[in-house]
């Protein structure tokens, strides 16, 4: 009986919690639209307004008079304007050599946003899900035709070279005259001269040897 008792107490407390938190934020989202409401009616009544009507509705002095050492912070209330806010911000940094004066070495003073870098009309080969892939197979196809005519190049004096070797042949076989031998003279000539050359010769003369007896 005891468990029983303390499981429905609770279970009670349970769902009135859970009552309370649905109570809340139905409170807070009915505080949240009324600020809502306020903000745009505030808005639309400023719009209205110059910079120094707002700053005298609002009691605030003109933040570009402010100096070190002021009080910057009655201008981060809701019922500032954004415009405004960023006026008291900038002349804060200006004001203050530690906030103005940076060295250099602060790890996220960087401007990490595109803004610098696009511009209106800018394009990208980038595609989604497929990346830079059709950059890279036409870098790949530039490189492969610039080998290509490397080669070519290459290959050039070689046939050029082979063209002009028939042709110097040709042209050698034609400078060069067919070479003739000497005739033979006849057999009969000879034949006919050697008579007379016998007739002209002196007669032979032959040793003799004397043997004492």
């Amino acid at each position: 009986m005891q468990g029983a008792t303390s499981f429905w107490a609770r279970r009670k407390a349970a769902v009135q919690a859970e009552a309370a938190a649905e109570a809340a934020a139905v409170a807070a989202e009915a505080q949240a639209r009324a600020e809502a409401a306020e903000a745009e009616a505030l808005a639309a009544a400023q719009a209205e307004k110059t910079d120094a009507e707002i700053l005298a509705d609002l009691g605030l002095p003109d933040p570009d008079n402010l100096a070190m050492g002021d009080d910057f912070s009655g201008f981060m209330a809701r019922a500032v304007p954004e415009h405004l806010r960023r006026r008291a911000l900038r002349k804060l940094w200006v004001s203050n050599p530690v906030l103005a004066n940076l060295d250099g070495l602060v790890d996220h003073g960087e401007d990490y946003t595109d803004a610098a870098t696009v511009i209106p009309g800018m394009q990208t080969a980038y595609q989604v899900g497929k990346g830079m892939m059709r950059h890279v197979i036409a870098l790949a196809e530039q490189a492969a035709a610039k080998e290509a005519a490397l080669e070519e190049a290459e290959q050039m004096p070689d046939m050029a070279q082979d063209m002009a070797a028939p042709e110097a042949d040709i042209a050698e076989a034609d400078c060069t005259e067919p070479t003739m031998a000497a005739p033979e003279l006849a057999p009969t000539a000879h034949r006919r001269a050697e008579p007379e050359a016998d007739a002209a010769l002196p007669p032979r003369r032959h040793m003799r040897f004397d043997f004492a007896s």
